[in-house]
């Protein structure tokens, strides 16, 4: 039977299904198998945006409909016809699970005050444990700020935990642990332990302190609530979350005063004297960054300034709205930061809220949950995260223009990955950035024409190349390219690793290292590996992206680091040097490159287990593998698979990741000295996250 945790509060806009999403991605990071499950949902013609969200979490892979217990109407017909269906629902969903996430109902319009109890008495029955979410904020006193509410004292946190704590008990629901969501940062210990004199049995409690970019709207949510539409501006600056709103009705000159970063402006549409000293404003440096404006009233732009608007590089969104001022205000001042498949970083940022403030590693533990010999893709990726972050390293980003390079970066540093050193100009770099609604504050911004920089690189640059006859000026206009630049970083210390490639060549990015960074001791050549992700296990595909034609002793090269690399990230390697032929069974100059390989394998790392020439179904399956290669320790579990040219590679693993869905991470470049790996120029931010927690990792270990 699954393990199952029931997660609700005793009031609404606690912020539980943060807590929720938190809960299900710490579970998929040790059980392949998790589900989802709704109780008690708005009605069926309705979507529930919770739902959809953790639903949409990789690894989940329920649908929708059967993740639905009963609506809000099923339950004030017939409550206990709608429990008994609940239960039926929920136990359809729990045999396709190892855990299941419950998410309690939402207080909405037709809640009452029961409704807590209510959902003790789902959980009760449905045998799962409850996490009970407290807010450490008084819902019902707004204050000023657009998406801020007054805080709670601990005191009144430890009534609110004692009332619940009397509700679940009547119910004879299990409390699980305790979840105080958007407490006060300067008061969370003793909220915790306000908390605690109140329960008559202890259970783990933590708190989560109150984080205003997760509860302000963002533009994208403002957008909807005034059923607007985008006239102008970067659709891209629509996930920028207002702090603030800012109305108007005042001249120009007394408006600008009065902007503040990260506020909306509402404007009257009429009133473009105002619409165009906002923008100008914002874009000059010297105000306040908006972000973003709504003209309200059903007035069009005239045309002089629609074709003054086409001749402005307009990235700030300009939001149209039929509604009146009051009614646009009223709407904006009600709105609240949410959860969606479109707020990526607000998620990522949540996230890292709840893994630094609650104790995932005890969560799993008093579910009783194991971890699982299973490795799924996002499994692995997970443990790269932990990895990397548990001795953090400084990785160099020198695509700094690139909006998915300040994207990854902003998840990186929410997750506490890597610290991170961007090249570009830092006042681009931060704009854009803030445009963006990504917070990269940590991160370090770097010119790559930074003159005292570029005088040592040059200095030591032409030092390394004066065999080449490289002048100290051929020097230093060569360092000012990125590449470069990020691999003298590297080379001289104040990175520890680099990651490139989103907007460049594979050439460009790699280049400079062979110049600079160079083979480690006893490795001739630079090669690289995919770390392949398939549905079950991790597997190492090397060379399919640096060595065209590899020799005997490359290819033994290839092999020797393609199994380091592989017990870097946790892979026992059983190294298999592929071929057309098996065994004895075939001869030929290709095949006699590989058994010469293998040998020369064998002859330096004797304790390796490695098969070869080996067909690739011999080495992959276990049936296949009786029959060619009876009594072999790799043949049917060969964990690394070296090709024996990159034609072949390079097509076998896009062959894999196509037709069995396998997650290709990489290439990972192996054999120098300091570790520089390359990205595809069609990378995604997830690929570059996972590049930049493997770079981190290499880092580890060549520390150690």
């Amino acid at each position: 039977m699954a393990r199952s945790i029931y997660i609700t509060s005793a009031e609404g806009h606690t912020g539980k299904s943060t807590i929720a999403l938190g809960v299900l991605d710490t579970l998929m990071r040790v059980s392949p198998r998790v589900g989802v499950f709704r109780p008690i949902a708005r009605s069926s013609a309705e979507c529930d945006d919770v739902l959809e969200l953790m639903l949409a979490h990789d690894g989940v892979s329920l649908e929708y409909e059967e993740c639905i217990g009963v609506t809000y109407d099923d339950v004030r017909r017939d409550p206990e016809g709608a429990l008994a269906t609940i239960v039926s629902r929920f136990k359809a969903v729990e045999a396709q699970c190892d855990a299941v996430v419950v998410l309690g109902s939402d207080y909405t319009a037709v809640a009452s005050p029961a409704e807590l109890g209510y959902n003790a008495r789902i959980a009760a029955n449905l045998g799962a444990p409850v996490l009970l979410v407290l807010s450490g904020r008084d819902q019902q006193h707004q204050a000023e700020q657009l998406g801020t509410t007054t805080a709670r004292t601990p005191e009144q946190v430890g009534q609110m935990a004692s009332l619940a704590f009397s509700e679940l008990a009547t119910e004879r629901a299990e409390l699980f642990a305790v979840v105080v969501n958007r407490a006060d940062p300067d008061a969370l210990d003793e909220t915790i332990r306000e908390v605690r004199a109140a329960q008559s049995r202890p259970t783990p409690v933590w708190a989560v302190p109150e984080d205003r970019v997760l509860v302000a709207p963002s533009m994208r949510g403002i957008l909807r609530a005034v059923e607007g539409r985008l006239v102008k501006g970067d659709p891209a600056m629509l996930d920028r979350e207002a702090f603030d709103v800012i109305i108007s009705g005042m001249s120009m000159v007394n408006v600008l005063p009065r902007l503040t970063d990260g506020a909306v402006v509402v404007i009257a549409a009429d009133r473009t004297e105002v619409l165009l000293a906002a923008l100008l404003a914002s874009a000059s440096g010297t105000f306040p960054q908006i972000a973003g404006i709504v003209l309200n009233g059903p007035f069009a732009l005239p045309d002089s300034i629609e074709r003054l608007l086409e001749g402005m590089s307009v990235g700030v969104p300009i939001i149209a709205t039929d509604l009146g001022t009051f009614d646009t205000a009223t709407r904006i001042m009600n709105s609240r930061g949410r959860m969606s498949t479109e707020s990526v970083q607000r998620y990522e940022r949540a996230l890292a809220a709840f893994q630094t403030h609650i104790d995932v590693t005890e969560l799993t533990v008093e579910l009783g949950l194991a971890r699982s010999s299973v490795v799924t893709p996002l499994m692995f990726a997970y443990g790269l995260m932990e990895r990397a972050s548990s001795d953090r390293r400084r990785i160099v980003l020198p695509e700094g223009d690139d909006d998915r390079i300040l994207r990854a970066a902003a998840i990186l540093l929410a997750r506490g990955v890597a610290d991170l050193t961007i090249l570009g100009d830092e006042a681009e770099v931060r704009s854009r950035a803030a445009s963006l609604g990504l917070d990269i504050a940590q991160a370090q911004v770097l010119s790559p024409t930074d003159p005292e920089l570029v005088a040592r690189f040059a200095q030591e640059y032409a030092r390394l190349r004066a065999h080449r006859g490289i002048t100290l000026q051929q020097a230093a206009d060569t360092v000012t390219d990125v590449s470069y630049f990020g691999t003298m970083m590297v080379h001289l210390g104040l990175a520890d690793g680099m990651v490139s490639g989103a907007a460049h060549t594979t050439a460009h990015t790699i280049r400079p290292s062979f110049e600079i960074i160079r083979t480690r001791p006893g490795v001739d050549v630079v090669s690289s590996v995919f770390l392949m992700a398939l549905a079950d296990r991790v597997l190492v595909y090397g060379d399919c992206a640096v060595i065209p034609d590899p020799t005997s002793a490359q290819l033994a090269d290839i092999a020797v680091s393609s199994a380091a690399t592989a017990r870097q990230f946790g892979i026992d390697p059983r190294v298999a040097m592929l071929s057309y032929s098996t065994g004895e069974s075939g001869s030929g100059a290709d095949v006699d490159k590989v058994r010469e390989a293998t040998a020369l394998v064998r002859s330096r790392d004797p304790e390796l287990p490695v098969e070869g020439p080996i067909q690739y179904d011999a080495a992959a399956d276990a049936a296949v593998a009786a029959a060619k290669l009876p009594g072999s320790t790799v043949a049917g579990r060969a964990t690394v698979f070296v090709f024996p040219d990159l034609n072949t590679g390079n097509n076998t693993y896009k062959a894999v990741q196509r037709s069995a869905g396998a997650v290709a991470i990489g290439p990972v470049l192996q054999g120098l000295n300091k570790p520089i790996n390359d990205l595809s120029r069609g990378a995604l931010v997830d690929d570059i996250v996972n590049t930049v927690a493997i770079t981190a990792i290499q880092a580890q270990e060549a520390r150690a």
